[in-house]
């Protein structure tokens, strides 16, 4: 493989047209370019240079060589200033994936976080519910994701996540339908139909209703949270919302109590860390304004 300090000084003499004006340029002495010139040659095999009276002038071969190595170092250069400008986060993009209500309440304003400390950096979203942004995860189609689990949840294989947030759940019930004050037994609801969410979600409101010693009769089930309250309002059912998907949207007809059982909002990534800068500073928007 050709030696770029050698390439580099071939580049030079072709450029300022003499061995002297090459090693000025470089801040070399003159036998250290015409070392480099010899070693070039001894590597490819080929004539590069020929001596004209006092001076140099380079082959054709030398001349080729010169101009590829010229694109050779021009890319280099260019790949070390893209490099550091992503390393110093004056630019860089991340891919993120986000469950929809995640997307609608944390990404938002993290997004105008990263806007105004490192504006150089591109985010993509895509939305995903925690399942399928493990797979993209793993795809690699994705950098980082907002997932969300439950306690008793185990984390996925290779999957590694940090918790950011404990989002209460709520028992949503049709506006005239309030609860009294005081703790909310989710038993005094048993005779009622429930609207189920997303299968996550589902399999929470079961485990809530099995310990409070019922088996909820599910009427509907929705993974739009803007759905599920419709259908509560219009006195359908009652259901458990987490309050990231309330923050984002609540039915004016819809009365919410909060529970004491909680989601854990969570940032997950493929593997262990290091991660890229880009990558952590978006992390650290979404950790901020979660807290």
């Amino acid at each position: 493989m050709i030696d770029l300090r050698r390439l580099e000084a071939l580049v030079a003499v072709h450029r300022t047209g003499s061995v002297s004006a090459a090693a000025a340029e470089l801040h070399y002495g003159q036998p250290t370019i015409s070392h480099h010139l010899r070693r070039l040659e001894a590597e490819t095999g080929a004539v590069l240079l020929q001596r004209v009276g006092r001076g140099v002038r380079l082959t054709p071969e030398g001349v080729l060589l010169a101009r590829r190595g010229e694109e050779v170092l021009g890319l280099l250069s260019r790949a070390e200033a893209e490099l550091a400008a992503v390393t110093s986060l004056q630019a860089g993009r991340v891919r993120l994936a986000a469950f929809p209500s995640g997307a609608a309440t944390l990404v938002p304003d993290a997004l105008a976080l990263l806007a105004g400390r490192h504006p150089g950096i591109e985010l993509e979203l895509t939305e995903a519910e925690p399942p399928e942004a493990h797979e993209l995860l793993r795809a690699g189609t994705v950098d980082l994701a907002l997932t969300f689990a439950y306690p008793d949840q185990p984390e996925p294989e290779q999957i590694t996540s940090v918790p950011i947030l404990d989002d209460p759940l709520h028992l949503v019930t049709r506006d005239d339908a309030a609860p009294s004050a005081g703790p909310v037994e989710l038993a005094a609801w048993s005779g009622q139909p429930w609207v189920a969410g997303c299968e996550r979600c589902r399999r929470e409101l079961l485990a809530l209703c099995a310990d409070a010693g019922f088996t909820p009769a599910i009427a509907f089930a929705s993974d739009d949270y803007v759905a599920v309250q419709s259908l509560v309002a219009a006195g359908l059912g009652v259901t458990v919302l987490p309050g990231l998907a309330l923050r984002a949207h609540q039915h004016r007809g819809v009365a919410t109590r909060r529970l004491a059982a909680h989601r854990r909002i969570q940032l997950s990534t493929y593997g262990a860390p290091p991660r890229p800068a880009a990558v952590d500073a978006v992390a650290a928007a979404l950790t901020e304004v979660a807290g």
